[in-house]
């Protein structure tokens, strides 16, 4: 026993047990949301290594963060997630977020697009523009970025299984702008995995959704470099019910199976690895958040140098995206979640997140009006420019707790990558619904302390009031429906039917084949050939993913 765990036992038999014995603390146990156990005092971790498990930021392991100045350079990218209706809507949007300060744009796509139909398809009907823009065609695309040039600012797209098909669209917008592809900065989300887990906006079987995943990373890597050509996500894992510790383990599961796709389709790991990028959650337990943000980099860099044997630095680094937790808003005292999300913010920030996202008070209710996002952005500033946690790069590393966190976090998810592993990889665990259960077991332990009042969430089991709602509301006009299919219809007026024809009997036979996609898919858009179009022939060939009968 050290001087220090003596001199704590006196501390704990002197002093603390006789004020416990008057004044019982709040909980017989105190632990986060995956359950690791918070000390009462921490001390020093025992034979800590500080050059193997923290390094120097911009270092391996990159525990501390992925640049060497982090934000004394530059602030991370302010990337409000919007999009709503037709594209004429979301450009105002849009527009009016750069004209606030915003530093990156974050499309948010409808659900049809998002599962490849177009606006005046049967199955679309009563869900065009409602929870994003609806994005049917090249023309649809170019109006969504008009007046905003494609070499001046980054674009995330949030679109999974016609991934590939958005990209192609953004990328001949970029061409009719007169950009070369290889200026354009950006991501697709392009993460089936996580829509076969927690999500449910797949289209394709497991091998032609990776097809489409290798393809994207083959083509950019040498046409678009500067693109991130996927964003594995954590977020979405979280918000289905998972903990902190199972969203780093399974994302990163997930990633490990993308990489090895990649290879196994004959590219080196280091021709594609700097452009992958994650995107994580960040949820309410602050200090246990930013030790989650650390953990993962610092195992990913093992993952990438030890098991795939990267050269690369860049290789190694794990950068995010964080999106505050939409899952832990609240309908009632919708107000209550300016403070939420600037909590979670500050824990992304000090986690050294890349670009950042911050919710709304009012998604709870609908889609966030032009008010409250304006308020989610000022969260991000105030953070940035008034609180000074951005003047230091890492600057709660050495937090005896933190780094208690950070290890255990890493330790419990390597153990999660080690079981999956041992079952055959992330797809075989996702197929025989092991991560599903896993989720779903987090999420029913969540509500009942939330029910039992184990956990407080203020204004929902406790500290309720009467209230009513005055707040502005944001809506769609059902007609932009009928607004969408008459540009379709004018569209198909007025292309060469034989052109497209070709095209169509061109893009099966490369399906049934194993040429890469992405330049047919590029000149399928610019003659006008739709998402829902180009999609219907790709599920006439490799038909639609149907999960098994467990689910």
């Amino acid at each position: 026993m050290t001087d220090l765990e003596k001199e704590k036992q006196r501390w704990e038999a002197q002093t603390l047990r006789p004020l416990i014995e008057k004044y019982p603390e709040r909980k017989p146990e105190f632990l986060t949301s995956s359950q690791i156990p918070l000390p009462r005092v921490a001390l020093p971790p025992k034979h800590f290594d500080y050059m193997q498990k923290l390094g120097f930021p911009g270092e391996y392991p990159f525990t501390r963060g992925v640049q060497p100045t982090m934000y004394r350079g530059r602030l991370w990218t302010m990337r409000q997630y919007a999009g709503y209706a037709t594209a004429e809507e979301s450009n105002q949007r849009y527009r009016y977020l750069l004209s606030q300060g915003q530093t990156g744009l974050s499309v948010a796509f409808d659900l049809p697009t998002q599962i490849g139909y177009d606006a005046d398809d049967p199955m679309a009907t009563g869900e065009v523009g409602k929870v994003g823009v609806s994005v049917s065609s090249l023309r649809d695309m170019e109006i969504l970025f008009k007046e905003i040039p494609l070499d001046k600012v980054s674009t995330s797209m949030t679109i999974n299984a016609p991934a590939a098909i958005l990209l192609a669209m953004y990328i001949a917008v970029a061409k009719r702008q007169g950009v070369d592809p290889k200026w354009l900065r950006g991501t697709i989300q392009n993460d089936i995995l996580k829509e076969y887990v927690a999500r449910g906006t797949y289209i394709f079987p497991p091998g032609p959704s990776m097809r489409l995943i290798t393809d994207v990373f083959k083509y950019c890597a040498q046409y678009v470099p500067r693109w991130n050509t996927i964003s594995i996500s954590g977020y979405h894992i979280r918000e289905a019910g998972a903990n902190a510790v199972q969203e780093v383990a399974f994302t990163l599961a997930n990633a490990i199976a993308y990489v090895q796709a990649a290879i196994d389709s004959g590219l080196q790991v280091d021709e594609f690895a700097a452009q992958l990028s994650f995107f994580f959650a960040a949820h309410n337990h602050f200090l246990e958040e930013v030790a989650k943000f650390r953990a993962a980099r610092r195992l990913w860099a093992q993952i990438m140098r030890e098991r795939f044997n990267a050269q690369d630095p860049k290789s190694w680094m794990l950068r995010f995206h964080t999106q505050t937790g939409g899952s832990t808003l609240t309908a009632q005292q919708p107000e209550n979640n300016i403070v939420r999300v600037t909590i979670q913010a500050l824990a992304a920030v000090l986690g050294g997140t890349q670009s950042l996202h911050t919710n709304s008070m009012d998604e709870a209710l609908w889609l966030p009006t032009e008010k409250s996002v304006h308020i989610a952005l000022r969260t991000q500033q105030i953070i940035g420019y008034e609180s000074g946690v951005a003047d230091t790069v890492d600057p709660l590393a050495g937090s005896y707790v933190i780094e208690y966190l950070t290890d255990e976090i890493s330790q419990r998810a390597m153990t999660y990558i080690q079981k999956i592993d041992a079952m055959g990889g992330a797809l075989a665990a996702i197929e025989n619904g092991y991560m599903q259960q896993e989720i779903q077991e987090s999420a029913y332990r969540y509500q009942q302390a939330v029910e039992r009042k184990e956990q407080i969430i203020v204004g929902v089991n406790a500290f309720q009031i009467e209230e009513q709602l005055d707040l502005e509301r944001l809506t769609v006009d059902p007609a932009i429906e009928a607004t969408q299919r008459a540009r379709l219809a004018e569209l198909r007026a007025q292309r060469d039917p034989a052109r497209v024809s070709e095209l169509l009997t061109r893009l099966e036979q490369a399906a049934r084949g194993s040429e890469n996609l992405m330049p047919l898919f590029i000149e399928c858009v610019e003659n006008d050939i739709t998402l829902g179009e180009i999609c219907r022939v790709l599920r006439q060939v490799w038909g639609e993913y149907q999960p098994p009968n467990w689910i």
